[in-house]
């Protein structure tokens, strides 16, 4: 994929959202774009961020190490971990990421805070829902949601922003919002029960479902092939 390419994509991607956004009846600012850059070369990454792109979503934990390390000399990039994390990649994912979309057990964000560095600002997370009820899946029950939440909230390296979630492939429209919309009452209940917390975000949506994940009120859409093509196929460790 050349840098025209990746350009192009990018200029694409904000125009479906934003008129999936207006469509809406939202704002048209009212979600971002995070780029799923998981198997892709850091050299994607680098031309992205060229033309305006600051938000980068990885799963594998040595993966990303490597691009962070090639991309140091670019300001203003903020790295999101968005896969499953094991328990023994908790410390680099705490000491070298912005955001963690994976939270799903409380064990996990106690190690996270406590290997945040205190030079570095509270890690942003988000509490990843199992709104499809798959065995398969990471992610939370929806009745498991508050306490969890609770319990993040009282840890101070933390900075609980949302939740997350990767329902099951939907064919139609309709389908695909059933549990977007399920997870957006989730949001609107958390936020009144906990209405000091920050909790500004919904990451939800990819290139198959940004629509619906639109109307049902996505602030965070995770695209990777609509920006950077197919996947490759990663060799390294699962994290």
């Amino acid at each position: 994929m050349t840098d025209t390419d990746i350009q192009q994509s990018l200029a694409t991607a904000h125009h479906r959202m934003e008129m999936a956004l207006v469509s809406a009846g939202r704002d048209p600012q009212g979600a971002r774009l995070l780029a799923v850059s998981k198997t892709k070369p850091a050299c994607m990454l680098r031309e992205a961020w060229q033309h305006g792109q600051r938000e980068f979503g990885e799963n594998y934990v040595q993966e990303a190490l490597g691009k962070q390390a090639e991309l140091a000399d670019l300001e203003g990039i903020i790295w999101h971990f968005i896969g499953p994390l094991q328990s023994n990649k908790s410390r680099d994912v705490a000491e070298h990421f912005d955001w963690v979309h994976s939270v799903d057990r409380i064990r996990l964000a106690r190690r996270l805070n406590s290997q945040r560095p205190d030079s570095l600002a509270p890690l942003n997370v988000c509490i990843q829902v199992n709104v499809s009820g798959e065995g398969s899946k990471s992610g939370i029950a929806l009745d498991a949601l508050i306490p969890l939440a609770e319990q993040v909230l009282a840890l101070p390296r933390l900075r609980l922003r949302g939740l997350m979630a990767i329902p099951a492939p939907a064919e139609t429209l309709d389908a695909q919002r059933q549990p977007l919309a399920a997870l957006h009452s989730a949001f609107i209940k958390l936020k009144k029960r906990f209405p000091d917390a920050p909790l500004d975000t919904l990451s939800m949506g990819m290139s198959s479902d940004l629509e619906a994940a639109i109307i049902e009120g996505s602030t965070l859409v995770r695209l990777g092939t609509a920006i950077f093509g197919a996947r490759d196929n990663y060799s390294g460790a699962s994290q």
